[in-house]
């Protein structure tokens, strides 16, 4: 059962110190998966290692890099002049924000990185990053632009459909 009432909020200080151990539990994947591809591709197979290998290792490294340092400086705290925490940053845990969208490309690029130790036709699935920024692209940005009902100024509204509108919503309430 849910919690009656109003949510509770986080101070900025819990905010400040969840903050840092998420970016250091992402630091730690994007460490990790890159050993892991660098020990298995570029030692333990390094005869077998091509342009590609060397393409793929430059791509991650560029897209973590990207994504860290978004998410480093969206949880910027800031301090005042006696040394107390201001303001604890952007909260990175926060649902449908921007950090955890971030979090998902890490993880992603982590879990391909890994798995092309295998194949490097796992690579194709990174390409599910920019399908899905397309979709939310279209669902919150363009789909309710292009579907919005515009007002015509010289259109009046039918008096019979609008008080049929009000009837519904009374009936709501």
């Amino acid at each position: 059962m849910a919690p009656k009432g109003k949510a509770g909020t986080k101070g900025k200080k819990q905010i400040f110190e969840e903050n840092r151990e998420t970016l250091r539990f992402y630091l730690r994947i994007i460490l990790g998966a890159s050993a892991v591809y660098a020990v298995v591709n570029l030692v333990v197979f390094y005869s077998a290692a091509s342009a590609w290998t060397w393409l793929a290792l430059a791509f991650s490294s560029a897209v973590y890099g990207a994504s860290y340092r978004s998410m480093s400086s969206m949880a910027r705290p800031a301090f005042a002049d006696d040394g107390s925490l201001a303001d604890g940053g952007i909260d990175l845990n926060m649902e449908q924000g921007m950090a955890e969208h971030l979090k998902d490309v890490i993880l992603l690029t982590a879990m391909v990185q890994v798995l092309s130790c295998f194949s490097l036709y796992i690579w194709y699935f990174w390409l599910l990053a920019p399908v899905r920024a397309l979709y939310l692209l279209w669902v919150n940005i363009l789909g309710p632009w292009l579907t919005a009902e515009s007002s015509a100024p010289g259109q009046e509204p039918n008096e019979k459909k609008q008080r049929r509108q009000e009837r519904r919503q009374m009936k709501r309430f």
